[in-house]
């Protein structure tokens, strides 16, 4: 158990952490890619309702 957590702790220090500017625009990619994919998926939903309600 005790080898286990060393390795553990070895390995999260070698993790590369995204510095303030990469940070942020990663995450406004994330949001960017969300809400298109909400509103790609919101047309839809709208579209087939409104040929539901033709039939």
């Amino acid at each position: 158990m005790k080898d286990f957590f060393g390795g553990v702790k070895k390995e999260a220090k070698r993790t590369r952490w995204p510095k303030g500017k990469e940070l942020v625009k990663n995450s406004v990619i994330c949001l960017v890619m969300i809400a298109f994919f909400a509103a790609f998926f919101y047309a839809f939903d709208v579209l087939f309702a409104f040929l539901r309600g033709l039939l």
